[in-house]
């Protein structure tokens, strides 16, 4: 019987067969752990709803709650999540969350110690909705979870002021509304308030991790003070940044006093420059951000409303602190929930 002879010579395709095994070996070992916590997310708000069930039909007690933890570490372990504080999250997971039956399902695209920050810091259903969706979209970490909700980042999405819905296609506006915020905190920044448009841009220059992370996931840096030539003569964008999720670059251009409409027609300029000399083919449209001291809403509402280019207008702060006048212009519940829907 002849015996077939192999060579242990690596043939020329090793490279891409190994790398495309790893990349299927990945991605397998995350559906695995996305459909355990699924499974893990939907047992503990099934403990929640037992625990709440018995304390309304029996009277269960705090003392009845420390029981059945000691006893269910005692089968599983330590570390199984069944401290007593864990039983009284599930509990409160069920009673927030039972009412709102699209909660739950995203719930179970994060960790659960995601979804406990979010249930402790978040008061309403539908800021828990979009904190949900951002952190399983964007994948956010627990620490830069807690560092969006400080920075009100919900608030200061539901604020933006873009003309995307009339610039760009419905899904792609939809995405870029979700990577503009109305504000922008640099609290990072030892400025004093009084402060020049370049000391503003070298500042961010000199934290530029910290100035990504404020903008926002999938934020790349590109330059500053971009050159662009046109026949001639040199015109140069403050900070030219890149988005990969969107495949855009974006041209950000900073003012240190009030939003002025002049304003608008620099950045369309620079708008169709990018486009013309930069965007690639598989690229979409450049999208532009002016990035002022102050705004008059309506200011930028009237400037925006003619153009035929995706630009947002938004604040800065060197503080922490949304204004106040904020809370009070927040869309009505209907509004904020067909957003948070058209983000799926």
């Amino acid at each position: 019987m002849e015996l077939t002879s192999f060579s242990n010579e690596l043939p020329a395709d090793y490279g891409v067969l190994l790398s495309n095994l790893k990349a299927r070996i990945q991605n397998a070992q995350y559906a695995a752990l996305r459909a355990v916590n699924k499974e893990l997310i939907a047992l503990y708000s099934d403990i929640g709803r037992l625990i709440d069930d018995r304390q309304q039909e029996q009277g269960w007690g705090k003392g009845v709650v420390e029981k059945l933890s000691r006893d269910l570490r005692t089968e599983f372990g330590e570390k199984s999540g069944f401290s007593v504080q864990n039983l009284w999250y599930m509990r409160k997971f069920y009673r927030e969350y039972q009412d709102y039956p699209n909660l739950q399902p995203l719930a179970g695209e994060i960790a659960w110690t995601k979804n406990t920050l979010i249930l402790d810091r978040c008061s309403s259903h539908l800021e828990r909705e979009f904190y949900l969706r951002a952190t399983a979209s964007h994948g956010w970490t627990r620490r830069v979870l807690d560092h969006q909700i400080d920075n009100q980042t919900y608030q200061k999405y539901l604020l933006n002021q873009t003309s995307f819905d009339q610039a760009l296609e419905p899904a792609i506006a939809a995405r870029a509304k979700l990577a503009v915020k109305d504000h922008y905190t640099f609290d990072f920044l030892e400025l004093s308030d009084a402060h020049e448009e370049r000391e503003l841009e070298a500042a961010l220059l000199s934290k530029v991790r910290d100035f990504l992370i404020e903008m926002g996931p999938h934020f790349c840096f590109v330059g500053s003070q971009y050159r662009l030539s046109v026949e001639g003569n040199d015109y140069f964008i403050d900070l030219l940044l890149y988005h990969r999720a969107l495949k855009s670059l974006i041209a950000i251009e900073l003012k240190i006093g009030e939003f002025q409409p002049e304003h608008k027609g620099k950045m369309e300029f620079y708008l169709v420059a990018l486009n013309a000399q930069m965007k690639l083919e598989d690229e979409n449209d450049a999208i532009g951000i002016i990035v002022c001291k102050s705004k008059k809403r309506t200011v930028v509402e009237y400037a925006l409303k003619s153009t035929t280019l995706p630009i947002g207008v938004a604040t800065y702060s060197l503080s922490s602190t949304l204004p106040e006048a904020y809370r009070n212009l927040l869309p009505s519940e209907d509004e904020i929930a067909q957003r948070l829907a058209g983000w799926g």
